[in-house]
Protein backbone atom coordinates (compact mmCIF):
# COMPACT_ATOMS: atom_id res chain seq x y z
CA UNK A 1 0.00 0.00 0.00
CA UNK A 2 3.04 2.64 0.83
CA UNK A 3 4.10 2.17 -2.72
CA UNK A 4 0.81 1.99 -4.56
CA UNK A 5 -0.31 5.31 -3.15
CA UNK A 6 -3.04 5.57 -5.41
CA UNK A 7 -5.01 2.40 -3.61
CA UNK A 8 -5.08 4.35 -0.28
CA UNK A 9 -8.56 4.70 -0.30
CA UNK A 10 -9.60 1.47 -0.35
CA UNK A 11 -8.14 1.52 3.30
CA UNK A 12 -11.62 3.03 4.07
CA UNK A 13 -14.74 0.85 4.29
CA UNK A 14 -17.00 3.28 2.79
CA UNK A 15 -14.76 3.35 -0.09
CA UNK A 16 -14.43 -0.37 -0.28
CA UNK A 17 -17.94 -1.15 -0.46
CA UNK A 18 -18.80 1.85 -2.57
CA UNK A 19 -16.82 0.89 -5.71
CA UNK A 20 -17.98 -1.99 -6.66
CA UNK A 21 -21.48 -0.81 -5.99
CA UNK A 22 -20.63 1.62 -8.62
CA UNK A 23 -19.36 -0.65 -11.24
CA UNK A 24 -22.63 -2.89 -10.70
CA UNK A 25 -24.67 0.47 -11.51
CA UNK A 26 -22.46 2.03 -14.15
CA UNK A 27 -22.47 -1.41 -16.13
CA UNK A 28 -26.27 -1.51 -15.77
CA UNK A 29 -26.29 2.11 -17.01
CA UNK A 30 -24.20 0.57 -20.28
CA UNK A 31 -25.82 -2.52 -20.73
CA UNK A 32 -29.66 -1.27 -20.87
CA UNK A 33 -28.47 2.38 -23.25
CA UNK A 34 -27.12 -0.61 -25.82
CA UNK A 35 -30.14 -3.06 -25.31
CA UNK A 36 -32.93 -0.58 -25.37
CA UNK A 37 -31.36 1.82 -28.37
CA UNK A 38 -31.01 -0.74 -30.52
CA UNK A 39 -34.50 -2.09 -29.97
CA UNK A 40 -35.62 1.35 -30.80
CA UNK A 41 -33.80 1.42 -33.55
CA UNK A 42 -34.45 -1.89 -35.13
CA UNK A 43 -38.55 -1.98 -34.20
CA UNK A 44 -38.59 1.73 -35.24
CA UNK A 45 -36.44 2.28 -38.07
CA UNK A 46 -36.39 5.80 -37.30
CA UNK A 47 -33.52 7.66 -36.09
CA UNK A 48 -36.00 10.15 -34.82
CA UNK A 49 -37.11 8.26 -32.68
CA UNK A 50 -33.41 6.89 -31.45
CA UNK A 51 -32.70 10.69 -31.09
CA UNK A 52 -35.51 11.09 -29.06
CA UNK A 53 -34.54 8.17 -27.05
CA UNK A 54 -30.81 9.39 -26.50
CA UNK A 55 -32.65 13.03 -25.34
CA UNK A 56 -34.91 11.74 -22.83
CA UNK A 57 -31.68 10.59 -21.13
CA UNK A 58 -30.74 13.98 -19.92
CA UNK A 59 -33.86 14.78 -18.12
CA UNK A 60 -32.64 14.76 -14.72
CA UNK A 61 -30.00 16.97 -15.16
CA UNK A 62 -32.60 19.65 -15.64
CA UNK A 63 -33.75 18.87 -11.55
CA UNK A 64 -30.08 17.35 -10.88
CA UNK A 65 -29.98 20.85 -8.56
CA UNK A 66 -32.68 19.63 -6.01
CA UNK A 67 -31.23 16.34 -5.81
CA UNK A 68 -28.17 17.72 -4.25
CA UNK A 69 -30.10 19.66 -1.99
CA UNK A 70 -31.86 16.46 -1.07
CA UNK A 71 -28.47 15.25 -0.11
CA UNK A 72 -27.23 18.19 1.61
CA UNK A 73 -30.74 17.31 3.62
CA UNK A 74 -31.09 13.67 4.03
CA UNK A 75 -28.20 12.61 3.22
CA UNK A 76 -25.95 10.94 0.43
CA UNK A 77 -26.47 7.68 0.82
CA UNK A 78 -30.02 7.51 1.18
CA UNK A 79 -30.74 8.91 -1.64
CA UNK A 80 -28.64 7.21 -3.88
CA UNK A 81 -30.23 4.63 -2.47
CA UNK A 82 -33.22 5.05 -3.26
CA UNK A 83 -32.39 6.26 -6.40
CA UNK A 84 -30.92 2.88 -7.15
CA UNK A 85 -33.49 0.95 -5.54
CA UNK A 86 -35.73 2.83 -8.48
CA UNK A 87 -33.59 1.46 -11.33
CA UNK A 88 -34.30 -2.28 -10.33
CA UNK A 89 -37.56 -1.52 -10.68
CA UNK A 90 -38.17 -0.01 -13.88
CA UNK A 91 -35.30 -2.91 -15.14
CA UNK A 92 -37.73 -5.09 -13.45
CA UNK A 93 -40.63 -3.42 -16.08
CA UNK A 94 -38.86 -3.75 -18.89
CA UNK A 95 -37.87 -7.08 -18.48
CA UNK A 96 -41.16 -8.07 -17.38
CA UNK A 97 -42.42 -6.51 -21.09
CA UNK A 98 -39.55 -8.25 -22.65
CA UNK A 99 -40.91 -11.81 -21.24
CA UNK A 100 -45.11 -11.32 -21.79
CA UNK A 101 -44.39 -9.94 -25.23
CA UNK A 102 -45.86 -6.66 -24.41
CA UNK A 103 -42.96 -4.58 -25.05
CA UNK A 104 -43.39 -1.89 -27.79
CA UNK A 105 -41.49 1.51 -28.32
CA UNK A 106 -43.54 4.09 -26.46
CA UNK A 107 -43.63 1.88 -23.52
CA UNK A 108 -39.68 1.81 -23.12
CA UNK A 109 -39.86 5.41 -23.93
CA UNK A 110 -41.90 5.91 -21.42
CA UNK A 111 -40.11 4.27 -18.99
CA UNK A 112 -36.61 5.41 -19.89
CA UNK A 113 -38.14 8.85 -19.75
CA UNK A 114 -38.84 8.25 -15.73
CA UNK A 115 -35.30 6.70 -15.49
CA UNK A 116 -33.84 9.82 -17.15
CA UNK A 117 -35.29 11.76 -14.64
CA UNK A 118 -33.23 10.37 -11.80
CA UNK A 119 -29.64 8.88 -13.37
CA UNK A 120 -28.13 11.77 -14.27
CA UNK A 121 -27.59 12.73 -10.45
CA UNK A 122 -26.75 8.96 -9.52
CA UNK A 123 -22.42 10.33 -10.42
CA UNK A 124 -22.97 13.69 -8.42
CA UNK A 125 -24.40 11.29 -5.39
CA UNK A 126 -21.63 8.93 -6.01
CA UNK A 127 -18.87 11.60 -5.60
CA UNK A 128 -20.08 13.53 -2.82
CA UNK A 129 -20.50 10.12 -0.72
CA UNK A 130 -17.17 9.67 -1.77
CA UNK A 131 -16.13 12.87 -0.35
CA UNK A 132 -17.52 12.52 2.85
CA UNK A 133 -16.02 8.74 3.86
CA UNK A 134 -12.45 9.45 1.87
CA UNK A 135 -9.67 11.56 3.80
CA UNK A 136 -8.42 15.06 1.92
CA UNK A 137 -5.13 13.82 0.87
CA UNK A 138 -6.49 10.73 -0.25
CA UNK A 139 -9.31 12.30 -2.66
CA UNK A 140 -7.34 13.06 -5.95
CA UNK A 141 -6.72 9.18 -6.13
CA UNK A 142 -10.21 8.20 -5.07
CA UNK A 143 -11.93 10.16 -7.99
CA UNK A 144 -9.26 8.46 -10.40
CA UNK A 145 -10.56 4.99 -9.45
CA UNK A 146 -14.15 6.16 -9.39
CA UNK A 147 -13.68 7.61 -12.77
CA UNK A 148 -12.94 3.66 -13.63
CA UNK A 149 -16.13 2.81 -12.93
CA UNK A 150 -17.42 4.30 -16.00
CA UNK A 151 -14.98 3.99 -18.55
CA UNK A 152 -14.66 0.19 -17.63
CA UNK A 153 -18.83 0.36 -18.13
CA UNK A 154 -18.56 2.06 -21.48
CA UNK A 155 -16.20 -0.57 -22.52
CA UNK A 156 -17.20 -4.16 -21.19
CA UNK A 157 -20.78 -3.37 -20.08
CA UNK A 158 -21.57 -2.28 -23.77
CA UNK A 159 -20.01 -5.61 -24.98
CA UNK A 160 -21.84 -7.64 -22.42
CA UNK A 161 -25.08 -6.13 -23.42
CA UNK A 162 -25.03 -7.09 -26.97
CA UNK A 163 -23.34 -10.46 -26.52
CA UNK A 164 -26.22 -11.59 -23.94
CA UNK A 165 -28.91 -10.23 -26.15
CA UNK A 166 -27.73 -11.78 -29.22
CA UNK A 167 -27.59 -15.22 -27.04
CA UNK A 168 -30.48 -14.57 -24.77
CA UNK A 169 -32.84 -12.22 -25.63
CA UNK A 170 -33.65 -8.97 -23.80
CA UNK A 171 -36.03 -10.46 -21.20
CA UNK A 172 -32.82 -12.91 -19.84
CA UNK A 173 -30.46 -9.97 -20.31
CA UNK A 174 -33.01 -7.23 -18.29
CA UNK A 175 -32.95 -10.32 -15.39
CA UNK A 176 -28.85 -9.63 -15.21
CA UNK A 177 -29.35 -5.80 -15.53
CA UNK A 178 -32.02 -6.40 -12.48
CA UNK A 179 -29.12 -8.38 -10.47
CA UNK A 180 -26.38 -5.84 -11.41
CA UNK A 181 -28.78 -3.06 -9.69
CA UNK A 182 -30.06 -5.02 -6.72
CA UNK A 183 -26.05 -5.90 -6.04
CA UNK A 184 -25.41 -2.24 -5.82
CA UNK A 185 -28.21 -1.38 -3.76
CA UNK A 186 -26.73 -3.77 -1.19
CA UNK A 187 -23.70 -2.96 -1.05
CA UNK A 188 -24.77 0.88 -1.21
CA UNK A 189 -26.34 0.18 1.96
CA UNK A 190 -23.39 -1.52 4.05
CA UNK A 191 -21.47 1.64 3.51
CA UNK A 192 -20.90 3.32 6.88
CA UNK A 193 -23.37 6.53 7.46
CA UNK A 194 -21.58 9.78 7.87
CA UNK A 195 -22.82 12.18 10.50
CA UNK A 196 -23.98 14.98 8.50
CA UNK A 197 -23.20 18.73 9.85
CA UNK A 198 -26.42 20.06 11.24
CA UNK A 199 -27.99 22.96 9.68
CA UNK A 200 -30.86 25.28 10.62
CA UNK A 201 -34.29 23.74 8.61
CA UNK A 202 -34.94 26.30 5.36
CA UNK A 203 -37.31 25.38 2.22
CA UNK A 204 -35.29 23.17 -0.41
CA UNK A 205 -35.77 26.53 -2.16
CA UNK A 206 -33.77 28.43 0.17
CA UNK A 207 -31.19 25.84 0.31
CA UNK A 208 -30.71 25.63 -3.96
CA UNK A 209 -30.53 29.66 -3.46
CA UNK A 210 -27.58 28.94 -0.97
CA UNK A 211 -25.93 26.45 -3.27
CA UNK A 212 -25.97 28.69 -6.11
CA UNK A 213 -24.92 31.54 -3.92
CA UNK A 214 -21.57 29.29 -2.87
CA UNK A 215 -20.96 28.45 -5.81
CA UNK A 216 -20.69 32.33 -6.75
CA UNK A 217 -18.50 33.51 -3.98
CA UNK A 218 -16.15 30.57 -4.16
CA UNK A 219 -14.29 31.32 -7.54
CA UNK A 220 -12.71 27.93 -8.27
CA UNK A 221 -15.98 26.38 -8.10
CA UNK A 222 -17.19 28.64 -10.39
CA UNK A 223 -14.39 28.46 -12.76
CA UNK A 224 -14.83 24.85 -12.48
CA UNK A 225 -18.44 24.73 -13.29
CA UNK A 226 -17.79 26.68 -16.15
CA UNK A 227 -15.21 24.49 -17.61
CA UNK A 228 -17.68 21.50 -17.18
CA UNK A 229 -20.56 23.28 -18.94
CA UNK A 230 -17.85 24.51 -22.20
CA UNK A 231 -16.61 20.56 -22.25
CA UNK A 232 -19.87 19.56 -22.20
CA UNK A 233 -20.70 21.76 -24.98
CA UNK A 234 -17.77 21.76 -27.06
CA UNK A 235 -16.07 18.59 -26.80
CA UNK A 236 -18.29 15.93 -25.55
CA UNK A 237 -20.77 15.95 -28.50
CA UNK A 238 -17.93 14.82 -31.07
CA UNK A 239 -17.47 11.77 -28.39
CA UNK A 240 -20.82 11.80 -27.02
CA UNK A 241 -23.05 11.66 -30.08
CA UNK A 242 -21.69 12.38 -33.31
CA UNK A 243 -19.32 9.16 -33.61
CA UNK A 244 -22.19 7.64 -35.87
CA UNK A 245 -21.89 10.07 -38.35
CA UNK A 246 -17.98 10.09 -38.27
CA UNK A 247 -17.88 6.48 -39.10
CA UNK A 248 -20.56 6.39 -41.92
CA UNK A 249 -20.30 9.48 -43.29
CA UNK A 250 -16.80 10.75 -43.37
CA UNK A 251 -14.84 7.02 -42.63
CA UNK A 252 -17.54 5.43 -45.11
CA UNK A 253 -17.37 2.00 -42.80
CA UNK A 254 -19.52 0.18 -40.70
CA UNK A 255 -20.72 -0.31 -36.96
CA UNK A 256 -17.44 -2.55 -36.38
CA UNK A 257 -14.91 0.49 -36.68
CA UNK A 258 -17.98 2.28 -34.94
CA UNK A 259 -17.29 0.32 -31.94
CA UNK A 260 -13.97 0.81 -32.09
CA UNK A 261 -13.98 4.45 -32.10
CA UNK A 262 -16.30 4.50 -29.29
CA UNK A 263 -13.74 1.68 -27.07
CA UNK A 264 -10.78 3.90 -28.23
CA UNK A 265 -11.76 7.08 -26.77
CA UNK A 266 -13.15 5.08 -23.11
CA UNK A 267 -10.08 2.79 -23.12
CA UNK A 268 -8.01 5.92 -23.81
CA UNK A 269 -10.29 7.54 -20.48
CA UNK A 270 -9.55 4.14 -18.39
CA UNK A 271 -5.96 4.26 -19.10
CA UNK A 272 -5.90 7.91 -17.96
CA UNK A 273 -7.35 6.98 -14.84
CA UNK A 274 -4.88 4.33 -13.96
CA UNK A 275 -1.93 6.11 -14.72
CA UNK A 276 -3.58 8.75 -11.88
CA UNK A 277 -3.88 6.20 -9.55
CA UNK A 278 -0.58 4.99 -9.91
CA UNK A 279 0.89 8.57 -9.38
CA UNK A 280 -1.33 8.75 -6.75
CA UNK A 281 -3.62 11.04 -7.88
CA UNK A 282 -2.34 14.67 -9.26
CA UNK A 283 -0.53 17.41 -7.35
CA UNK A 284 -1.88 20.48 -8.49
CA UNK A 285 -5.46 19.53 -10.00
CA UNK A 286 -6.06 23.62 -10.75
CA UNK A 287 -2.93 23.57 -13.30
CA UNK A 288 -3.97 19.96 -14.66
CA UNK A 289 -7.77 20.83 -15.43
CA UNK A 290 -6.71 24.16 -17.49
CA UNK A 291 -3.70 22.35 -19.14
CA UNK A 292 -5.57 19.20 -20.05
CA UNK A 293 -8.59 21.38 -21.40
CA UNK A 294 -6.03 23.07 -23.48
CA UNK A 295 -4.90 19.61 -25.22
CA UNK A 296 -8.12 18.49 -25.26
CA UNK A 297 -9.62 20.78 -28.18
CA UNK A 298 -6.99 21.24 -30.29
CA UNK A 299 -7.08 17.57 -30.50
CA UNK A 300 -10.53 17.24 -31.56
CA UNK A 301 -9.43 20.26 -34.71
CA UNK A 302 -6.75 17.36 -35.60
CA UNK A 303 -9.70 14.83 -34.96
CA UNK A 304 -12.12 17.00 -37.73
CA UNK A 305 -9.05 17.18 -40.49
CA UNK A 306 -8.25 13.73 -40.67
CA UNK A 307 -10.51 11.28 -43.24
CA UNK A 308 -8.26 7.84 -42.43
CA UNK A 309 -10.35 5.53 -39.68
CA UNK A 310 -6.62 4.45 -38.14
CA UNK A 311 -5.71 7.91 -37.42
CA UNK A 312 -9.02 8.94 -36.12
CA UNK A 313 -9.01 5.96 -33.57
CA UNK A 314 -5.40 6.89 -32.32
CA UNK A 315 -6.94 10.62 -32.42
CA UNK A 316 -9.78 8.93 -30.06
CA UNK A 317 -7.61 7.41 -27.60
CA UNK A 318 -5.49 10.11 -27.41
CA UNK A 319 -8.96 11.94 -26.39
CA UNK A 320 -10.38 9.45 -24.04
CA UNK A 321 -6.50 10.09 -22.16
CA UNK A 322 -6.26 13.52 -22.09
CA UNK A 323 -10.02 14.02 -20.76
CA UNK A 324 -9.83 12.09 -17.85
CA UNK A 325 -7.12 14.14 -16.40
CA UNK A 326 -9.59 17.43 -17.48
CA UNK A 327 -12.37 15.65 -15.31
CA UNK A 328 -10.26 14.07 -12.84
CA UNK A 329 -9.24 17.29 -11.33
CA UNK A 330 -12.16 19.24 -12.10
CA UNK A 331 -14.41 16.75 -9.81
CA UNK A 332 -11.79 17.01 -6.87
CA UNK A 333 -11.96 20.77 -7.14
CA UNK A 334 -15.33 20.77 -6.58
CA UNK A 335 -15.50 18.49 -3.68
CA UNK A 336 -12.76 19.79 -1.60
CA UNK A 337 -13.15 23.60 -2.55
CA UNK A 338 -17.38 23.03 -1.36
CA UNK A 339 -18.16 23.86 2.33
CA UNK A 340 -19.06 20.36 3.55
CA UNK A 341 -22.90 21.15 3.99
CA UNK A 342 -23.06 22.06 0.03
CA UNK A 343 -21.32 19.43 -1.54
CA UNK A 344 -24.50 17.79 -2.73
CA UNK A 345 -25.84 21.00 -3.88
CA UNK A 346 -22.01 21.81 -5.92
CA UNK A 347 -22.46 18.20 -7.38
CA UNK A 348 -26.25 18.28 -8.35
CA UNK A 349 -25.14 21.89 -10.28
CA UNK A 350 -22.07 19.84 -11.80
CA UNK A 351 -24.68 17.42 -13.33
CA UNK A 352 -26.69 20.24 -14.45
CA UNK A 353 -23.33 21.57 -16.20
CA UNK A 354 -23.93 18.35 -18.73
CA UNK A 355 -27.33 20.04 -20.20
CA UNK A 356 -24.61 21.72 -21.97
CA UNK A 357 -23.79 18.05 -24.21
CA UNK A 358 -27.99 18.50 -26.02
CA UNK A 359 -27.57 21.94 -26.85
CA UNK A 360 -24.32 21.35 -28.34
CA UNK A 361 -25.52 18.28 -30.27
CA UNK A 362 -29.00 20.07 -31.27
CA UNK A 363 -26.78 22.91 -32.82
CA UNK A 364 -23.97 20.54 -34.44
CA UNK A 365 -26.62 18.87 -36.61
CA UNK A 366 -27.84 21.77 -38.62
CA UNK A 367 -23.88 23.19 -38.77
CA UNK A 368 -22.73 20.21 -39.92
CA UNK A 369 -25.44 19.65 -43.09
CA UNK A 370 -25.03 23.97 -43.84
CA UNK A 371 -20.46 23.56 -43.42
CA UNK A 372 -19.56 19.85 -42.98
CA UNK A 373 -18.31 17.91 -40.49
CA UNK A 374 -14.65 19.39 -40.30
CA UNK A 375 -15.82 23.23 -40.51
CA UNK A 376 -18.67 22.60 -37.72
CA UNK A 377 -15.77 20.43 -35.30
CA UNK A 378 -13.13 23.37 -35.89
CA UNK A 379 -15.18 26.25 -35.17
CA UNK A 380 -16.89 24.17 -32.00
CA UNK A 381 -12.80 23.24 -30.68
CA UNK A 382 -11.30 26.68 -31.27
CA UNK A 383 -14.77 28.56 -29.65
CA UNK A 384 -13.64 25.83 -26.77
CA UNK A 385 -9.74 26.68 -26.89
CA UNK A 386 -10.25 30.43 -26.35
CA UNK A 387 -12.73 30.40 -23.95
CA UNK A 388 -10.75 27.49 -21.88
CA UNK A 389 -7.94 30.67 -22.50
CA UNK A 390 -10.79 33.18 -20.95
CA UNK A 391 -11.29 30.91 -17.80
CA UNK A 392 -7.76 30.68 -16.97
CA UNK A 393 -6.73 34.55 -17.64
CA UNK A 394 -9.83 35.61 -15.52
CA UNK A 395 -9.13 33.26 -12.69
CA UNK A 396 -5.36 32.90 -12.70
CA UNK A 397 -4.99 33.49 -9.30
CA UNK A 398 -7.51 30.76 -7.52
CA UNK A 399 -6.15 28.19 -10.11
CA UNK A 400 -2.85 28.24 -11.09
CA UNK A 401 -0.02 29.17 -8.67
CA UNK A 402 0.70 25.93 -6.42
CA UNK A 403 -0.80 28.18 -3.45
CA UNK A 404 -3.78 28.96 -4.87
CA UNK A 405 -7.27 27.40 -3.37
CA UNK A 406 -7.48 24.79 -6.33
CA UNK A 407 -4.09 22.61 -5.64
CA UNK A 408 -3.96 23.71 -2.28
CA UNK A 409 -7.48 22.74 -0.53
CA UNK A 410 -6.24 19.15 -0.58
CA UNK A 411 -2.81 19.75 1.56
Amino acid sequence: MRRLAGLAPFRQKGFRRQFPADIATSWGFEMETLVLGWYILVSTGSVVWLTAFASVQYLGTLVSPMFGVMGDRLGHRGVLCVMRGLYAVLASVIGVMALTGTMSPLAVMAVAAVAGLVRPSDMGMRNALIAASVPAPQMPAAMGISRTTADTARVMGALAGAGLVAALGIGATYAIVVLLYLVSLGLTLAVPAVRRVAAAPASPLRELRDGFGHLRDTPPLMAAILLAFLVNLLAYPVSGGLLPYVAREVYGVDRTVLGYLIACFAGGGLLGSLVMIGRGGVAFPGRVMLVACAIWFPLLIAFAAVTDPRAGLVLMGLAGFVQSFALVPMSVILLRCAEERFRGRVMGLRILAVYGLPLGLLVAGPLIEWMGFARTITMYASLGLICTGAIALHWRRHLWPAEAPANTALR
